[in-house]
C-alpha cells in the first residue's frame, strides 16, 4: 500500500507521474502541486526521481517549463533591487574546466556604473564552483544577509555569494536529487532550476554563458541551443532581457583549473593581462550585460586598461573579510606532465583537464565534501602551441600526493602531440548568441 501524503491533499503523485512517462502533459496545477508538495515533504524522494526520470526521457513543453519554473519561483522569496541607485545585470554559466570568468566579470561591469547581484554556487563534479575559487583568498565569506548584500550593491556595484536558504528552497532538494539519480542532464529542470533561482534575484538583466563541449553538461551545439532558447523563452516571458551565449568548452578556459590558481589567473585579467581567451570571453560578457542595463555606450576594455576594474575587485573582495593583498594558497606537492616529443599539441581535452583537476582535491564527488584551495592543473601550453620533448606540458597541484595517479589516469588519452596539420580546428570563443 502506498501513501502519498494526507486525503487532503488535491493530486496523487503517482497519477502525475504515470502522466509524463506516458507522455502527456502536465496542468498548471499539477504542477504547482507536484513542487509544493515535494518541497513540503509529502512527495517522496523516490517519487520525485520517477518523475525527474520521465522529464528526462519526454520532455516537457514551453507551458509547462514556465509552469514548472514559476513554481520553483513561488516556493521561496524574491527578491527586488529596484531601490538601488544604478540598473542591474547577472550573468550564469552552465559550468565548465577553467571557468573562472565571473570573478573579473563582475567588477568589470560594476566598474562600469552598473550592479552586478551574482548569486553563485559550489563546484560538484568536474566543473568548478565560484565560491570554492573566491574562498581561496584569506578571510573571504560566501554567506551575507540579504542586508549586506544590498549595501554592498549600492556602495561598490558588486556581490559574489551564495544564495540565500529562502530562494527557491524546491530547486534546492531538486537539484540534489537529481545529481545523484542520473537526471542533471534534463533540459527542462536544468533551466527551470537556473532561471527560477535568477528570476527570484530580482536582476533586470541576464546574460547566459551555454556551454557546449566536451567538458560542458551540454555535448553537442544543438543541446546547447535548445537548452539556450528555453532559458531565454523563460527569462522574456518573466520579463528579464535575456540574452544568451553559446561558448566553447571543448578545451578548458584559460591556462588554469582549480581554486586558488583560477583566482590568480582572475586577478591577471583585471591587471590588464591573463590569457587571451578568458579576457575575450569576459569582455564579450560585459558587453551584453552593459547593453542590456542600457550602458552599451560604454567600452569595457577601457575599464580593464584604467585600472578602475582592479579597484573594484579589491573593494568587492574586502567587503567581504577577504585580504586582497594576501598571498594565495600553495599546493604542497606538484608533479609536472612533460610533452612526450617535438611537435605541436594538438589536442587538450576539457573534460580531462576539469576530472583531473577534480581528483587532485579541486573538487568534490558529494555536496559536503571538501575542497583544497590550492589545488589543480596549471596548463603551459594550449592547442596550436609548438612544444619540444621534456619541455612541461601541465603542472598538477595538490597537498595529497597519493592524488596524482588518478589524476594521472584521466589525463590518459586527454592530450596529443603531433604535427601541425593534425590541430584541430580550434572553435571560436563565442560560438553564437541566442536571443
Amino acid at each position: 500500500m502506498r501513501e502519498t501524503g494526507p486525503m487532503s491533499e488535491s493530486f496523487d503523485a503517482v497519477d502525475i507521474i504515470r502522466t509524463k512517462r506516458d507522455r502527456g502533459e502536465l496542468s498548471p496545477e499539477q504542477i504547482a502541486w507536484v513542487v509544493d508538495a515535494y518541497t513540503r515533504e509529502v512527495v517522496a524522494d523516490e517519487q520525485m526521481s520517477a518523475l525527474a526520470m520521465a522529464i528526462l526521457l519526454n520532455g516537457m513543453n514551453r507551458r509547462e517549463i514556465g509552469d514548472w519554473t514559476a513554481a520553483m519561483i513561488a516556493s521561496g522569496e524574491r527578491m527586488d533591487f529596484s531601490g538601488l541607485s544604478r540598473p542591474t545585470a547577472d550573468k550564469h554559466s552552465t559550468g565548465g574546466v577553467g571557468d573562472k570568468i565571473t570573478l573579473p566579470l563582475a567588477p568589470l561591469v560594476a566598474a562600469c556604473g552598473v550592479a552586478v547581484p551574482q548569486l553563485s554556487g559550489r563546484g560538484l563534479g568536474h566543473t568548478g564552483g565560484t565560491l570554492d575559487k573566491l574562498e581561496a583568498v584569506p578571510g573571504w565569506r560566501a554567506a551575507l544577509s540579504n542586508e549586506e548584500m544590498f549595501a554592498q550593491l549600492e556602495d561598490v556595484g558588486a556581490v559574489i555569494c551564495a544564495a540565500g536558504s529562502g530562494l527557491a528552497p524546491a530547486d534546492k532538494r531538486l537539484y540534489s536529487l537529481r545529481d545523484v539519480t542520473g537526471t542533471v542532464e534534463a533540459i527542462p529542470l536544468i533551466a527551470s532550476s537556473i532561471m527560477s533561482k535568477k528570476i527570484a534575484e530580482g536582476t533586470g538583466v541576464l546574460v547566459l554563458d551555454v556551454k557546449v563541449g566536451s567538458g560542458a553538461f551540454m555535448k553537442t551545439q544543438a543541446d546547447a541551443s535548445e537548452l539556450a532558447r528555453t532559458m531565454v523563452e523563460l527569462g522574456t516571458d518573466a520579463g528579464v532581457h535575456t540574452v544568451a551565449l553559446l561558448t566553447d568548452m571543448s578545451t578548458p578556459l584559460g591556462l588554469t583549473a582549480g581554486n586558488g590558481l583560477e583566482v590568480q589567473e582572475s586577478v591577471e585579467v583585471l591587471a590588464g593581462g591573463g590569457p587571451a581567451d578568458v579576457v575575450e570571453l569576459t569582455l564579450a560578457l560585459a558587453r551584453e550585460m552593459l547593453a542590456g542595463a542600457g550602458r552599451g555606450d560604454v567600452d569595457p576594455a577601457d575599464a580593464l586598461a584604467d585600472g578602475r576594474a582592479m579597484d573594484v575587485w579589491r573593494r568587492m573582495i574586502a567587503a567581504q573579510g577577504g585580504d586582497p593583498d594576501a598571498p594565495l594558497p600553495v599546493a604542497k606537492d606538484t608533479h609536472v606532465v612533460t610533452a612526450p616529443a617535438d611537435g605541436v599539441l594538438t589536442r587538450l581535452d576539457a573534460l580531462a583537464v576539469g576530472v583531473a583537476a577534480w581528483r587532485l582535491g579541486a573538487g568534490r564527488a558529494r555536496k559536503e565534501d571538501p575542497v583544497q584551495a590550492a589545488a589543480g592543473v596549471q596548463m603551459h601550453a594550449k592547442p596550436g602551441d609548438p612544444v619540444r620533448a621534456g619541455q612541461p606540458l601541465l603542472t598538477l597541484h595538490t597537498d595529497e600526493p597519493d592524488r596524482f595517479a588518478r589524476a594521472l589516469e584521466a589525463l590518459e588519452g586527454g592530450y596529443a602531440v603531433g604535427s601541425a596539420s593534425e590541430v584541430e580546428a580550434p572553435a571560436q570563443v563565442v560560438i553564437d548568441r541566442i536571443a
